[in-house]
Formats: C-alpha cells, structure tokens, sequence
C-alpha cells in the first residue's frame, strides 16, 4: 500500500503543472470564465494536438495519431512516466487517461482540463474543482500558459530515459 500512495504521491506532482508559472486570480477569472462559453471541440483539438505541454519538471505530449497520450516528470529515483489516451469531451473539455509509473509501481489516472473563450481569452481550469485561470490572452502573453504548448514531441527522449531507469529497477 506504501509503494500505491508513493506512486500516487508522483503522480499528483506531475499533474500539478497546469498551474504552475499560471498567475491564478481566482474570483476576477472564476467571475470571467463563468460568462465564457465553452470552447468547441475543433478549437480544443487545435490547442493540443500534436503539441508538447511543458510542465516545470517534464512534460506531456498529445500526438493526433490514435490519440495516444505520452509524459514524463521528473528525475532520478523520482522520475515517472505515463502511457494513455487523450480526448476530447464537449464542452470544451480535454482529458487524458493514462497509467503512471515511477519507482514504487503503477498506478491510474484520469485528468481533464475544462476550457472557455471570451472575446478572444480562454480561460482554463483543471476539474473538478480546480479555478479558472486565464490560459492565453487574446493577445497571448509571455507568462500565459498557452505558451507553453509547442509543436512537436518535447516527451521522447525523457521519457525513454526514465522508462529505462524504472525497468532496470524492477
């Protein structure tokens, strides 16, 4: 049970990036967001596909192709890995259902983001009870995390490394 919660604890780490670097005002975004309307699947689809989102510690790419999702955090005896799926719910939502691995075993997760738009902002939040926060100006803005998802697969050999490390370990 100690190497469940290890793993857990690994996971909740790695997943913690979407507010990281995000300057989350809550109840001025939350008010926002509220009178937003969601974002369209094509528009969600657009923000993600074939894109590396860049966390503080690894990072997490969504290719188009069968919708595999792909991730690694980490380093060291602390690194850790995802193997999953990403998809796209209406409303505006993107999630991504993987298994993460790290040093003290395996363990499932599913995670979705919700997302609106007004007047050219899309405002983000992870659910189910995450705040919204401005993901990309109309004018995107250096600090927006939007800028963090770059074209291309950022994940690859991070993600090899660690995979690696862990078999090795077994």
């Amino acid at each position: 049970m100690k190497k469940l919660s290890t793993v857990m604890a690994l996971v909740a780490m790695g997943m913690g990036f979407a507010m990281q670097g995000a300057a989350a005002v809550p109840g001025k975004d939350s008010v926002a967001a509220q009178s937003a309307a969601p974002l369209s699947t094509q528009e969600v689809y657009r923000l993600y596909a074939n894109r590396s989102w860049i966390w503080k510690d690894g990072s997490g790419y969504f290719p188009a192709k069968e919708r595999r999702f792909v991730a690694s955090t980490g380093a060291g005896s602390k690194g850790s890995y995802a193997v999953g799926r990403w998809f796209i719910i209406d409303p505006g939502k993107l999630c991504f259902d993987a298994k993460w691995y790290a040093k003290g075993g395996a363990s499932s997760a599913l995670t979705c983001f919700s997302h609106r738009e007004k007047d050219g902002v899309v405002f983000q939040k992870r659910e189910p009870d995450g705040d919204w926060y401005v993901f990309k100006h109309a004018r995107a803005k250096a600090g927006d995390e939007y800028r963090k998802l770059r074209p291309g697969n950022y994940v690859e050999a991070h993600f090899k490394r660690i995979e690696a490390r862990l078999s090795g370990s077994k």
